[in-house]
């Protein structure tokens, strides 16, 4: 019998006796994708059986092996909560975190992740500690600590929630086992030649006339061949990119802004009163930097005008504290309706002439808990509509049409209050996977105590979108932090795609 010289070698380093690809690869030499290759030609001829089963193999990832050494940031949480008299009586959150020694990322971590497992409960910016927990028995922290040293761990949920976590990897792999058959045994017995053969056409076979007399060898299409991921555009920015098409297909213009910002433009311009709760740095990120000195001097009088007194024959205005010291603070946006406030006074590209029509897609900051639909940074759909005579009916049909671009078609309304909107109307979308109302938007028409200010005589209607949630209707994500964040769902990301 002749054979191509890669089936010889793999039947002569076979067995009865199951021995893997890689195995065989080992005792001849040959690549494990030329070992797979002849395998399968061998047992198409009925020389060699082929047993195959799936193995999951689970490694460490680095963030997982700095935990082994410097622990789990929840549990070093909780020792640190519990040394600061925690387990008698509720402490400060920030004392306990700056003890603890958590910097950047573990801060949200270990926070979302304390009370999950049981050490305690965060209630109004402090830790309530169970003094009957065990750090010492996290299991999380022991498969770690086992994958470490090589020991294998058995508990499925476990390693899930380690793989969600993003402190392991798993990787499923095809394992396939080869043996002689008694017809293979038989050929061994017989005699095996090795036959030479080709596995391309080259132009000196043809030019020759070789490529007559020569065998080929066959092509094994089912073959394994190794994994390329090549990189692809993110889930979020793939739905920004859409938004930004369909804004612009439906007549807006970008603007862009600044990320720090004054609470002037952030807030004092919505007529939000400085002693307002979401004004407080529970809710706000504030920055140790310089006040803001480029705000326009009449500008600034007209908005603390509207504040004290109102607008109107009828404005009465908040009768609360305000003074230019606060409104001159910088802080990160929490919203980007900064930059609505920047265009529509002309500060940012000079006096607007209605019908104007402007969106942005950008980044904001809020101090919110984490959960399965909140984040501290996220990305925020800004847009509004400056005209004569609009209504609720002309923003509620904005927001019919921009959702249908992406197959979203059961939108629900409801009525809300906002400082600077009236009427104000929030936006529900029902989420294809949980069939959950989920909430993604907030939107009115603009107050006259926004808009005089400002300068601007006319209608404005503005909304304010999460991107992320939009994301989550269109990809049946069910968590926010799914999409991006240290518990990302990696295999989610490479395969979620936004259709355009």
């Amino acid at each position: 019998m002749r054979l191509p010289e890669s089936q010889v070698a793999v039947l002569e380093a076979a067995s009865t006796d199951e021995q893997t690809v890689g195995e065989l690869a080992d005792e001849t030499g040959l690549k494990p994708e030329t070992v797979t290759r002849a395998a399968f030609d061998l047992r198409d001829d009925g020389l060699v059986a082929i047993e195959e089963r799936t193995e999951t193999t689970t490694t460490l990832t680095e963030e997982g092996e700095q935990y082994i050494e410097a622990g789990l940031p929840e549990v070093r949480l909780y020792r640190a909560a519990v040394d600061a008299g925690g387990d008698a009586d509720a402490v400060p959150m920030g004392q306990v975190i700056g003890a603890s020694e958590l910097a950047g990322p573990e801060v949200d971590i270990a926070l979302s992740n304390f009370a999950r497992k049981g050490y305690g409960r965060i209630d109004s910016g402090e830790l309530v500690v169970d003094a009957d927990a065990d750090p010492d028995a996290d299991d999380e922290a022991a498969a770690l600590a086992a994958l470490a040293d090589g020991e294998a761990v058995d508990d499925e949920q476990v390693l899930e929630e380690l793989d969600r976590r993003g402190l392991v990897n798993r990787t499923e792999s095809t394992v396939r086992s080869i043996s002689l058959t008694d017809d293979g045994v038989t050929a061994m017995m017989e005699g095996v030649e090795v036959a030479e053969t080709v596995d391309r056409l080259t132009p000196e076979l043809l030019t020759s006339g070789e490529w007559r007399d020569v065998e080929f060898t066959e092509y094994n299409v089912e073959a394994d061949a190794p994994e390329e991921r090549g990189g692809k555009v993110h889930v979020l920015r793939q739905t920004a990119e859409r938004v930004k098409d369909t804004l612009v297909g439906m007549g807006f213009q970008e603007m862009e802004g600044p990320h720090a910002d004054s609470e002037f433009w952030i807030n004092d311009c919505l007529f939000m009163p400085q002693d307002h709760p979401a004004r407080t740095h529970w809710d706000q990120f504030a920055l140790d930097v310089p006040p803001m000195e480029e705000i326009p001097e009449d500008l600034l009088d007209r908005v603390e005008s509207a504040h004290r007194e109102g607008v109107g024959d009828d404005g009465d205005g908040y009768h609360s504290p305000w003074t230019e010291n606060v409104a001159r603070e910088i802080d990160l946006r929490g919203h980007t309706t900064s930059l609505s406030m920047r265009y529509l006074s002309g500060f940012a590209e000079g006096e607007l002439e209605p019908p104007q029509r402007y969106f942005s897609v950008e980044k904001v900051y809020r101090n919110d808990t984490l959960d399965a639909t909140h984040l501290l940074e996220f990305f925020q759909i800004e847009g509004w509509v400056m005209a004569e005579d609009l209504s609720v009916r002309d923003l509620m049909g904005t927001f019919e049409e921009f959702y249908r671009q992406f197959g979203i078609t059961d939108i629900q309304f409801k009525p809300h209050y906002n400082p600077y909107t009236e009427p104000s109307f929030e936006l529900f979308g029902r989420h294809p996977t949980t069939g959950e109302l989920i909430e993604i938007g907030n939107s009115g028409m603009f107050r006259p105590e926004v808009l005089e200010p400002l300068g601007v005589d006319c209608d404005v209607m503005a909304w304010g979108l999460a991107l992320e949630r939009l994301a989550m209707l269109v990809t049946g994500a069910e968590d926010i932090r799914d999409l991006h964040g240290t518990l990302a769902d990696l295999d989610f990301l490479r395969n979620a795609e936004v259709i355009r």
